[in-house]
């Protein structure tokens, strides 16, 4: 029986551990008994979770950057088959008071005073919550989520319609009290009442006074702060020139230049083009401090002040969205043009010569044709006058070009192949057919040039030839020099056939000038005509200089010749030194000689190449040089009729000669007659190279005539090298034409760029000198190796046009900043340092990312002494812009109103001896501010946030 009752025992205690196991598993918890308590438990996990992880953590996961020091995270939640999004703002810095003027606040923030908040809306096209009831229990569910987490978070859900900006929000303040927000937006039909201080003022005073007191009649401590913002009228084009009024003065104080006809007529770029200007406007926010009014009399009063009376300015510029527009044909400028003269260097392989991209033979022109326009004769003609008829001086570059443009293988700035290049870009569309076009017709002015014996503008006619530049400057240098010479040569000619006689006298006169110059010059009485005193060391020191002119007024007392010469003296420079002839008693003269002959790069290059090919460096060299030495040894010969060979080396090739120092004595140093006896004849003897036989330059010396510079046929004959120059022009490649065209393009636009006027602004400095070191980098493969077609190097170039488009796009910002700043060069600095900041990194690159910042929003405060120039950029409206206006907002600056005005309204009370007292008062005792409206329009629309803290 026990075992049976036992058995019986332990039946039914299974049969209550399964009835007991399966009620468990269908336990019903009642707090998740309905699909909105779901909903609450879903929002209070989430938000666990944030407050879990923290600011700093949230920031290493999935937060995102609304605006500076403002994050975001995101969850999504799902709630009666409605999907909705619960975003979570905070900041990495949330001590300290929150600044109501600060311009990086989130506009929550800013109607509601608050620091950290949750926003919770539909996800749905609105983004809003139209139904007035589901907008009530969704701010429910997250006030009771919050709570149950002790979270102090207010929590916001958007209603109404989206442009209405209208919310409705709650904040657990961790007490009895609570705090809800609503905000809403009157779009038209503002009261006239609540277009004034005095009407705002009474709105939110009845939001906590009786309905039936006077309001007007009663005295309530409000604090009030208020902040406008006003706007400088567009540069409108019907308004461009209408007050001829604007004086210097205004300009210079920094005054608004929309009268001008274009504010970049002054910019160096304006001959080229006309740039829209950068900055489009200013908006000046002016900022009354916190004060307490007590009546609304107060209120109309404060609507009668002037802007210059607020605490606190603070400027900041409207920029033009073509600054981070990097699209093409954006924008017209040096940049863009030099893009398509790349392309033109791109499509330049495809010819031999530049009359094949315009012939009808090319088989390729008719796709050319195509799509590549030529101007018409009329364009032609102009360009072709500017360059050769406007421009005839040779002004001064050096300004005009940087200390590193040199290291660019260019034309300078304003040469005439440097301005040829600037016009070709602004030719038609800057195509390699209109490129061939400009290119003929010039190389046909400068054959005109040359035939007419007519000065080449824009080049010099003296100096060296310039080997660091591009190797058609050096071309056009060398014929410009042709040219002139070649008149030169005319002039004598026709000198010479007008008048035979005209010379005969003065050839006397210097004939009777030597020979009085030569009886003049008597023995030394005890000259004995012994030749044993050596050269001393003055003498060889002398020697060295290859022309050394010094009057013969010194040297008249001295006796220099035994005997006077039979010949005549033609073509001295003046005495050389204290050197003395070997064979005469006689001063050593140096020569008025030719220059060297000009020689460009390639001709230098044809020598190197020869040297080379010939072996013997010493026997080439005066092979090539053989008729400049018989020029030098013609002229000596002349200058000095009894010179011998020695003498000549003396004076041309020192090195050639050794001296015997011997018996110095140095009586060459002193004038006296005895002293110079036993100077002369000078010691030494030729080198050993110079004194072989066959030497070739004795060879020359016994060939070459005694005649002075002026009466020798000159050594660069002009009328050959002009021709061969021509034909260089005329037949040059137009790959190695463009190569140059671009290297001097880039070189001549940066040259102008580089003369604007930006004042102070160093990082814009900074940015000139990187751009031409980056195109010095970028720009050296064109001038060491040909290029071949699809190289790398064009793609190298291609990006540099990129930076060259950046850095002028600054550059115009910095050219309008000085000009609008010249009195308040702070300013300018500031904003252009963060204008560097903020486009620099952005241009060229997308910026579609959600972290991107869409527009530049920097502010910069205005200093008390900044206040007058600033004022004058905010010129009063003209009559054709006053009619635009409604001024009925007050506070008028120069006859502005604002465009935007805020305002705050705040009350404050204390915990403990009022309707708000908790029932132990002695831990609250300060000041909570119970009711706050925030108020921001204009004459047409009104928008109102207030927030109330209540006792439930």
């Amino acid at each position: 029986m026990a075992s049976s009752s036992r058995m019986e025992s332990d039946g039914d205690d299974e049969a209550e551990a399964e009835a007991e196991e399966e009620e468990v598993e269908h336990f019903d918890d009642f707090t998740l008994a309905s699909s909105w308590e779901r909903f609450i438990s879903d929002i209070e996990a989430v938000c666990r979770q944030w407050m879990a992880d923290g600011p700093k953590n949230l920031l290493k996961k999935d937060a995102r950057e609304v605006s500076e020091d403002l994050y975001k995270v995101k969850s999504e939640l799902k709630f009666s088959a409605k999907n909705y999004c619960m975003e979570y703002y905070f900041g990495n810095k949330n001590e300290g008071k929150v600044i109501d003027w600060n311009s990086t606040l989130h506009d929550l923030q800013l109607c509601f005073g608050v620091k950290e908040f949750l926003v919770i809306a539909p996800q749905s096209a609105s983004g809003v919550v139209l139904d007035a009831p589901e907008a009530s229990k969704l701010l429910s569910a997250v006030a009771i989520a919050l709570s149950n987490c002790s979270s102090l978070w207010p929590a916001f859900v958007p209603v109404h319609v989206p442009s209405r900006k209208a919310y409705i929000g709650i904040q657990n303040m961790g007490t009895v009290f609570t705090r809800r927000f609503e905000a809403d937006h009157i779009g038209s039909q503002v009261p006239v009442k609540l277009m004034h201080l005095e009407g705002l003022y009474e709105l939110f005073v009845s939001k906590f006074a009786y309905s039936t007191l006077d309001i007007s009649m009663h005295l309530f401590k409000v604090h009030f702060t208020m902040k406008l913002t006003y706007r400088s009228l567009p540069h409108d084009d019907d308004i461009q020139g209408d007050d001829p009024n604007v004086t210097e003065s205004e300009i210079d104080l920094g005054g608004d230049t929309h009268n001008r006809t274009q504010w970049d007529d002054d910019c160096p770029w304006s001959e080229w083009y006309s740039a829209e200007d950068p900055i489009k406007g200013f908006e000046l926010v002016a900022i009354w401090s916190e004060k307490v009014v007590e009546s609304s009399l107060e209120m109309a009063e404060l609507e009668n002040y002037s802007p210059h009376e607020a605490q606190n300015w603070i400027l900041s510029p409207d920029m033009s969205s073509s600054l981070t527009d990097s699209s093409k044909g954006n924008r017209i400028g040096f940049a863009s043009q030099l893009c398509l003269l790349l392309e033109a260097l791109n499509l330049s392989f495809e010819a031999q010569f530049m009359e094949d991209f315009v012939s009808v033979e090319n088989p390729g022109s008719d796709n050319l044709k195509s799509s590549m326009v030529i101007p018409p004769p009329t364009v032609i003609d102009r360009v072709l006058k500017e360059l050769f008829h406007d421009g005839a001086r040779f002004p001064d570059v050096a300004a005009a070009e940087h200390k590193t443009a040199r290291a660019i293988k260019g034309a300078p700035l304003e040469s005439l192949f440097a301005q040829f290049c600037l016009h070709s870009l602004w030719f038609g569309n800057c195509n390699i057919r209109a490129i061939a076009v400009i290119w003929i017709e010039f190389v046909r002015e400068v054959r005109w040039c040359w035939e007419e014996s007519q000065p080449l503008p824009l080049m010099p006619t003296t100096g060296a030839i310039d080997l660091s530049t591009c190797l058609i400057n050096q071309k056009l240098h060398m014929l410009a020099i042709c040219i002139e010479r070649k008149r030169q040569l005319n002039e004598d000619f026709q000198d010479c056939i007008g008048s035979q006689d005209h010379s005969s006298p003065q050839i006397e006169e210097d004939s009777l000038d030597e020979e009085s110059s030569s009886i003049m010059q008597t023995p030394g009485e005890n000259f004995d005509g012994k030749r044993d005193s050596p050269a001393t060391s003055d003498d060889s020191q002398h020697s060295e200089n290859s022309v050394s002119i010094v009057s013969t007024k010194s040297e008249d007392a001295e006796p220099t010749n035994l005997k006077p010469s039979d010949c005549i003296r033609r073509g001295s420079a003046g005495v050389a030194g204290h050197m003395m002839l070997l064979k005469s008693y006689q001063s050593m003269h140096a020569p008025f000689t030719q220059e060297a002959p000009l020689m460009t790069e390639d001709m230098h290059e044809e020598r190197l190449h020869a040297v080379e090919a010939f072996g013997d460096s010493f026997n080439f060299s005066a092979q090539l040089e053989k008729e400049i030495l018989a020029s030098d040894m013609s002229a000596f010969k002349a200058a000095n009729p009894d010179s011998v060979f020695e003498d000549f080396i003396r004076w041309h090739s020192p090195g050639d000669w050794e001296s015997d120092d011997t018996k110095e004595t140095g009586s060459s140093k002193s004038p006296a007659i005895e002293g110079l006896k036993a100077d002369w004849p000078p010691q030494g003897r030729l080198s050993k190279r110079m004194s072989e036989h066959g030497n070739l330059w004795r060879k020359i010396w016994n060939d070459a005539p005694a005649l002075p510079a002026s009466e020798q046929k000159p050594v660069m004959d002009p009328n050959r090298e002009g021709e061969k120059i021509l034909h260089y022009l005329e037949t040059v490649r137009p790959q190695q034409l463009l190569e140059q065209m671009v290297c001097t393009a880039f070189r001549a636009s940066a040259s102008t760029l580089n003369q604007t006027s930006y004042g102070g602004l160093k990082q814009m400095a900074t940015k000139m000198d990187q751009l031409y070191i980056t195109m010095t980098s970028a720009l050296r493969p064109l001038q060491a190796n040909p290029l071949s077609p699809g190289s790398e190097t064009i793609e190298d170039i291609r990006r540099l046009c990129g930076v060259f488009e950046h850095v002028e796009k600054l550059l115009a910002i910095a050219a309008s900043l000085h000009r609008k700043f010249l009195q308040a060069p702070r300013l300018s600095e500031a904003i252009f340092s963060d204008c560097c900041s903020f486009y620099f990194p952005r241009m060229g690159t997308s910026s579609s990312g959600d972290n991107a910042q869409k527009e530049f929003d920097k502010k910069q405060p205005v200093g008390a002494h900044e206040r007058l120039v600033v004022s004058n950029m905010f010129t009063p409206p003209t009559a054709n812009q006053s009619w635009r206006k409604v001024l009925s907002l007050g506070n008028l600056l120069n006859g502005h109103e604002p465009i935007l005005r805020e305002i705050i309204f705040s009350k404050r009370d204390k915990i403990s001896g009022n309707h708000y007292a908790a029932r132990t008062p002695t831990i609250y005792q300060e000041e909570v501010e119970t009711y706050r409206m925030y108020t921001c329009g204009t004459s047409n629309d009104l928008r109102v946030a207030l927030s109330v803290v209540s006792c439930d």
